[in-house]
Order: structure tokens, then sequence, then C-alpha cells
């Protein structure tokens, strides 16, 4: 017996070797797709969108979980770089920022061509894969981005937004984000108001992918009923494995489900673990409890790489994918399952986006309400001259009043 017992640590080395094999066999037919990179948040934060500084060379780039090494390591083969603009942004220079961060993914993909293929359709991922490069795509992350315009929501389209995240960590005057379930912030539109439903609505006509990742619940639920398209969590994991509330709880994974959207997993370790630790282990946990609960078409992955602070033991950085899906393969994911987490789940709800779009149709055109905007700085252009005549009557109330005072005091 004793002679056999030093053979199990090799039939373990041997397994290991096996499943990370399988993996990689694998991710070369069907590369992984990953919903959310702070890549472009990087750049801004490091070097101001600097492209051509030298510390900012994509093919040498230091400190940070994506370059483009690790991106071949990792074989990530489509990504959703995401657009981001903090929420102290909102009622003030929000678009104008979105605007730079959409820039700098563009001149990213211009700079290196042999790398990145700029793409805005589900056709254009599967070039990419076809071609070897990173299929590059633009999710903005806020729906504070907007400026509460369908307009601007438009244009960011037609510059190829091809997800857009309805709230950040901040309630727009239109959707409710995650904070509210927490207590933390205060519920405006239980869910969705009527201009966000409108907003939902044209996303679904233009073909734009909705992206429920840091909303309420209730915006989940008022989303997913309204929604003529599947629609992505681009970064959220599980509530039931770990008790954030930036997780997908099981009712909404059920309705997940019934619709064929999309939930991509986060590796945040405090959205994995609930702790300032985690492991590759515990990212394969959610991803096991939503194929469990939703089904193994509802899984993705959306590591949100160089947007968090600290990642799983296994997962430090996108290098680290195939060791992931190892992880799977050895908890006995099929081949089929594996290949739609990877690509193929994504591909699917792309499509169905699309195909669900209506460019003829007329746009929503209805804005949204005056007195539900915020911020003091913006204009009210088009708006019932009724406003602003109040506003001119409210001016010469105060005018009466300040030279009625002033005459007192010089009496």
């Amino acid at each position: 017996m004793w002679n056999r017992w030093w053979l199990w640590p090799l039939v373990a080395v041997c397994t290991a070797d096996f499943f990370r094999d399988e993996a990689e066999r694998i991710m070369r037919d069907s590369p992984v797709i990953d919903g959310h990179n702070d890549l472009p948040w990087q750049l801004l934060s490091m070097f101001n969108n600097r492209l051509q500084d030298t510390r900012a060379n994509l093919t040498t780039l230091a400190n940070t979980h994506t370059n483009i090494p690790k991106l071949r390591a990792g074989f990530v083969g489509g990504q959703f770089w995401s657009v981001y603009t903090p929420c102290d942004t909102q009622n003030q220079d929000a678009v104008r920022r979105t605007l730079e961060q959409i820039d700098v993914v563009h001149r990213m993909c211009q700079m290196y061509p042999e790398t990145f293929l700029y793409v805005t359709s589900s056709a254009g991922i599967r070039q990419a894969f076809q071609e070897g490069k990173v299929a590059s795509l633009i999710g903005v992350e806020g729906g504070h981005s907007i400026d509460s315009s369908l307009g601007v929501l438009r244009a960011l389209y037609q510059l190829g937004m091809r997800y857009l995240t309805l709230t950040h960590n901040c309630n727009t005057p239109w959707a409710d984000n995650w904070l509210v379930d927490t207590g933390d912030s205060k519920p405006q539109s239980q869910g969705l108001s009527p201009f966000g439903q409108r907003v939902v609505k044209e996303l679904n006509r233009l073909g734009v992918l909705i992206d429920l990742a840091h909303v309420s619940v209730a915006t989940m639920k008022a989303t997913l009923q309204l929604s003529r398209a599947p629609v992505i969590f681009s970064h959220s994991s599980a509530y039931s494995v770990c008790a954030s509330r930036r997780n997908v709880p099981d009712d909404v994974l059920r309705l997940v489900k019934q619709t064929d959207s999309l939930v991509m997993v986060n590796f945040y370790n405090n959205y994995i673990s609930c702790t300032n630790k985690a492991n590759l282990s515990q990212v394969a946990d959610h991803l096991d409890h939503i194929k469990e609960v939703a089904g193994a078409r509802a899984v993705g992955f959306g590591g949100d790489f160089d947007g968090v602070p600290r990642v799983p033991e296994g997962l430090e950085d996108v290098s680290k994918y195939p060791d992931l899906i190892a992880e799977l393969l050895r908890r006995n994911w099929t081949e089929a399952e594996v290949k739609g987490a990877l690509a193929n789940n994504l591909l699917r709800v792309f499509e169905a986006v699309e195909q669900a779009s209506n460019p003829t149709q007329a746009p929503e055109e209805e804005p949204i309400p005056r007195d539900e905007l915020g911020g003091s700085c913006r204009t009210h252009y088009g708006y019932p001259s009724g406003a602003s005549s109040l506003h001119r009557q409210w001016g010469f109330l105060l005018a009466s009043l300040a030279a009625l005072v002033l005459c007192q005091c010089l009496l």
C-alpha cells in the first residue's frame, strides 16, 4: 500500500494538466467574450488618455490587470470595454467625459490594429474570432452618461455604444440603483419612471443591449418585464452565494431564465465571498449557482478587471481565464456548456437584441419632464415657455422686493 501512495500526487498533477489542456483546446476554438473591463478608465487615471505616452504602451503596460500579452494568454477574443464616468459627473460634465472615453477606445483600436478589431455587431465579433483579434465593443456604464436625453442616447449609439448600464452607484432621474436596496439611496422611480420606460423601449428599437448591473431589484424586474429582447448583467454575481445587493437574487435569476437573458459573473472579491479575500473556486461556485437556477444558457463572464481593487486568488488578471475554465471542466461542465459561457450565450443574446431592433420604427421623442431633471447649471430650451415666464415673474418679484428693502434702509 505504501508503494502505491506516492502515485496519487502524480495522478492529481496529471489530472490538473489534463483539464488545463482541455480548457486551452476549447478556448482556441471558442475564446472568451468578457462583458466588462475598465482598462479605458485606467488609461484616463494613469495617463489622462495620452496613449502615445511610452508608459501607456499596451504591450508592456504594467500595474494593470489587462495588457495585450495577458489578453492573448487568457484567450480573450471579445471584450466590452467599459466607458465609465463617475456619478459625481451627473448633471455636470458626464456627456463630455463619456465622449472622451469612447474616443480613447476608438484610438486604442486604431493604435493596435493587429490586436483589436472595433466592432458593433454579433457578426463583427465572429469576424474578429476568424481574424484572431480581440473584438472590441463599447459598453457605457451608467445611465447618467445620457444626461436624461434620448437624443444623447441615439448619438452614443451612432458612436458605437452597444450596451447601456441603466445606473451606476447612483440613481438617475429615471431609474433606481442598487444602493436603494441597502438603504444608502432613496428610491426615486420605484424601478423605472415613465421616462425610464421610454429609454428601455428606445434601446430595444436601436438594438442596444440593456445592462442591469448596478440597478435595484425593482429596476431589474421592471426592465425584464418591459424589454422586448433579452438583457444582460454585464458584471454581477449570485446573491444566494454572496449576499451583496450588487448581485442577482434567485427570483430575478428565474426571470433571467424566462427571458433567455444573461448574467456575466463579476470577479470582485467583495461580490464573490462578501469579504476582502476570495479564490477562483468561489467564483466557480457563483457560476454553478446561476447555471442551476437560471440554466447553462444564462451564464457568462464579466470579470470587472481594472475596475476593482481586489480580485480572487487564481484570477489575478485576464490571463487566468483558462484556469477558471479548467475548474468548470473539473466540475463536470460539458464542453457545450463551457462554450456557452465563453461566447455562445452572449452571441445568442446579442443576436436576439439585433433581431428585435426596428430602426425604421419612429424613435421615442417625448423628453423627460423638466421638473424631473436635476442640476442647477442646465438651460431649458424647448420646454414650455410658461416655466420660463414663471421664472421671469419670480425674478421681477425679487427685484421689486430688493428695491423696497433698499428704500427702507435709506429712510
